[in-house]
């Protein structure tokens, strides 16, 4: 069976003061301070996830 791909993603900013969605996002994503990282399938709805909060989060490469 075959590993799926994955990303790592980073917490480069914080969320307070964002509106609930972007918030909410991140809690979606794992993450919820500042340098926090997580290993996530890389999924269209995660790289999705992604995008929306993209000033707040940079993909590690690993």
């Amino acid at each position: 069976m075959a590993k799926a791909k994955t990303i790592v993603v980073e917490q480069t900013g914080s969320p307070i003061g964002r509106p609930k969605d972007q918030q909410a996002t991140l809690v979606g994503l794992g993450l919820n301070k500042t340098g926090r990282r997580r290993e996530l399938e890389d999924t269209p709805a995660i790289r999705g996830m992604i995008e929306k909060v993209a000033h707040l989060v940079r993909v590690v490469d690993a």
